[in-house]
């Protein structure tokens, strides 16, 4: 359960730092991207894998970049349901927000877990 929260308060962490950095990608207050965060974490529980693997030859294609345009499409489905938790468009704001929001949790990440 305490691993849940932290990675929880780690990922809300990088969102808002990707909303500070990515204009277009916008948050306007502690209850939308505490939802956001919670939403995110879902759908990338349960619809993430089968999406990865429905388009699985066309990320070995494009050698797993990919990922990036799946990562992308469900930052707008979590911003369809969530009031406050905008972006603008899918290109280029959500697929900017996709890459940089992977590497600002893998940097939290790494920093949590070495500490």
């Amino acid at each position: 359960m305490g691993k849940t929260i932290g990675s929880l308060i780690i990922n809300a962490l990088a969102l808002w730092v990707v909303s500070q950095i990515v204009s277009g990608f916008e948050i306007v207050d502690l209850a939308s991207l505490v939802l956001g965060t919670v939403i995110l974490a879902i759908v990338n529980t349960f619809l993430k894998p089968v999406l990865v693997f429905l388009s699985l030859p066309v990320s070995l294609v494009t050698f797993g970049l990919f990922i990036f345009v799946i990562n992308a499409l469900l930052l707008e489905l979590v911003a369809y349901f969530v009031p406050g938790f905008t972006l603008a468009n899918f290109w280029p704001t959500a697929i900017v927000t996709a890459v940089l929001l992977t590497i600002v949790s893998t940097f939290l990440n790494y920093f949590v877990k070495k500490a």
